[in-house]
């Protein structure tokens, strides 16, 4: 069973949490200025590394709250968890 470790409530089974994506995404500021192309990139394209990636997760069936996990995405290990705002912690390979 995989556990995710919630800032605020501690370790939980991952069924109460729900997957948002891809972490430290940066907002277009000038959409307009985009090209149709350059602005489905920026929408649909993310990156799928085999490895340590940044993630957004939910706790939906807990404090409610976002934050922020660096899941090992070959190993499905989560290595560190951190709140929004806070620094993205190094994680030791």
């Amino acid at each position: 069973m995989l556990t995710i470790p919630c800032p605020w409530c501690g370790d939980r089974d991952v069924h109460e949490f729900r997957y948002g994506g891809e972490a430290h995404l940066k907002r277009e500021s000038r959409a307009d200025d985009l090209s149709d192309m350059e602005w489905a990139n920026f929408l649909f394209l993310r990156t799928n590394p085999k490895g340590d990636h940044a993630e957004r997760w939910y706790h939906a069936h807990g404090c409610r709250r976002w934050f922020n996990a660096i899941r090992n995405t070959h190993t499905d290990t989560v290595l560190a968890v951190y709140k929004p705002g806070e620094k993205k912690p190094e994680v030791r390979k």
